[in-house]
């Protein structure tokens, strides 16, 4: 018997290297260098090394054939859609670190944390060990300590989402999903303000992880007792070989569920709420958009390489789920009071229209999942920086909605920025969430899918409802005693902000650009 001599190929993995890499140097940071620097060398390093990564992926992208490669006996596969998905997380993380690194002072004349402890625009507890509202974390907080340990799990995180959808085996894939998993339970506890809140957001998210993760780990036992492989080309063949059995069809239930929580469709979507309202808004913009991106990757790796000859099985369940997303998301909004909770139901019935694309089943399905996630992060981290700049007298974040009346008028740029996202998520024309909107659909119709394109629509004009009335408490209500005002973020935030605006309304403009990369990616390794 001769075992196969396992070979690493260094150009392909190199994104991937180069973050894990950051991670590893960001705890050595910790580790030896002093406090007093610590902040601007994890700040650099991360942000460097994201750029970095990016770099590698551009240059891998421009070098590999249209057929894709695979890498690690198999085990990773380096194709376009690979590569799309991985330059779309890095550019959320990018524009999530200088979030999470927003350390700006809150100015006493804004009436906003002018008080000692308040910590400005840092959204992190000074001290994650100590007991909230003990006399250890005011200790912290009066000496200005900083958790910068967030930088490593932040790139630890990004690291797994980079893996997640690269994966070509059923065991990568799991190891990918605990490692991008495992930070984000951590940093949803850190939050400055609210402790208890957002450690119980951590707890529960790390609860209900588990249980999922179970699933996902038992459907692999399952798949691979059924098929002999873990590879996902070679469960495809022994399916198509040996036809469907109940073993493989419950496997594949049992993984799905594991996938179908990360993206947070219902039934499994029960997390979403309390995490996005628990976590540091930071961490909430940096999840949403990032996490969704990485579990839709994998999602569609599984159903377009692995799950062909159970079309006729799986695609009924996914109908059913897809339906159940769109109305249990945008009914269950209407009736928040808060807007971190309203974006959150709001990210659950977007889950149910990206769902529609991977249901039309083909390759304009497959593009147009590719454009709606760009277009839908943009405007998510966008949303959530501006919640997080967002507050009241005490310098803790305000998002009561009642209290955000008149907002757009004591900030009008900020009431604006915010509400051309509100609009993108409604699918308003002119911007990127009407062409997300609209290519979704059309594929969804093309593949035979048109009464699911109809709830779809008819969930969209649903949802403007509580997107306009956001924008109508900002601008057309009076301004209040509880209104909160707007804490002016640094300058790195002001353009990242800009940036996540800027694409969009470019986005809803002049789209063609980024559908033709999404129709070049549109081609997975099989």
């Amino acid at each position: 018997m001769t075992l196969p001599t396992p070979s690493f190929e260094y150009f392909l993995l190199c994104p991937m290297l180069i973050v894990f890499s950051v991670a590893v140097v960001g705890i050595l940071v910790e580790a030896f260098l002093p406090r007093r620097i610590r902040y601007a060398a994890q700040m650099t390093l991360a942000l460097g090394g994201l750029l970095a990564a990016l770099f590698a992926d551009i240059e891998v992208a421009e070098s590999i054939p249209a057929s894709g490669r695979t890498a690690v006996l198999g085990a990773v596969a380096i194709d376009r859609p690979t590569l799309y998905l991985q330059g779309t997380v890095l550019l959320v993380a990018v524009l999530a670190v200088i979030f999470i690194g927003e350390r700006t002072q809150a100015k006493a004349d804004a009436k906003v944390a002018a008080k000692v402890g308040s910590g400005g625009l840092d959204s992190f507890t000074p001290q994650a060990s100590a007991v909230p509202g003990g006399e250890a974390e005011r200790e912290a907080e009066r000496a200005g300590a900083a958790q910068t340990e967030l930088f490593p799990l932040v790139m630890l995180s990004v690291g797994g989402m980079m893996v997640f959808p690269a994966s070509n085996d059923l065991l990568t894939m799991f190891v990918a999903l605990e490692v991008l998993s495992l930070p984000l339970y951590l940093m949803c506890g850190l939050a400055r303000h609210r402790r208890l809140l957002s450690q119980e957001a951590s707890m529960k998210y790390f609860l209900l992880g588990a249980f999922s993760s179970a699933f996902f780990l038992y459907g692999v036992a399952l798949l691979y007792g059924a098929t002999g492989t873990l590879l996902l080309p070679g469960i495809r063949d022994a399916l198509a070989a040996h036809g469907d059995s109940s073993m493989a069809l419950i496997g594949v239930a049992l993984l799905s569920v594991g996938l179908l929580f990360k993206v947070g469709a219902v039934p499994f979507h029960s997390w979403i709420p309390d995490v996005y309202q628990g976590a540091p808004t930071p961490i909430t913009g940096f999840m949403a958009a990032a996490t969704k991106v990485a579990a839709f990757g994998a999602l569609l790796r599984v159903v377009y390489v692995a799950l062909p000859p159970l079309h006729h099985e799986w695609r009924p369940v996914l109908w059913a789920i897809a339906i159940l997303t769109m109305a249990v998301g945008t009914v269950t909004a209407v009736n928040q009071t808060d807007v971190k909770r309203m974006l959150a139901y709001s990210s659950v019935a977007h889950v149910g229209f990206i769902l529609t694309g991977v249901i039309a089943d083909n390759t304009a399905g497959l593009s147009a999942t590719l454009f709606y996630l760009v277009a839908y992060s943009f405007s998510t981290v966008g949303a959530f920086a501006i919640v997080s700049l967002i507050r009241n007298a005490d310098g803790v974040e305000d998002a009561q909605i009642s209290h955000w009346a008149g907002l757009g008028q004591r900030s009008p740029i900020v009431g604006v920025m915010f509400s051309m996202f509100l609009l993108a998520f409604a699918g308003i024309p002119l911007t990127s969430g009407f062409v997300s909107k609209l290519a979704v659909f059309k594929a969804a119709a093309q593949g035979g899918a048109v009464p699911l394109v109809i709830i779809g629509v008819i969930a969209s004009g649903v949802a403007a409802y509580f997107y306009v009335r956001v924008i109508v408490s900002m601008f057309f209500t009076e301004a209040t005693d509880d209104t909160p005002h707007v804490v002016e973020p640094g300058i790195l935030s002001k353009i990242a902000i800009a940036v996540c605006a800027a694409v969009t309304v470019i986005l809803g403009i002049f789209p063609q650009q980024l559908l033709d990369l999404a129709d070049q990616a549109a081609q997975l390794l099989h």
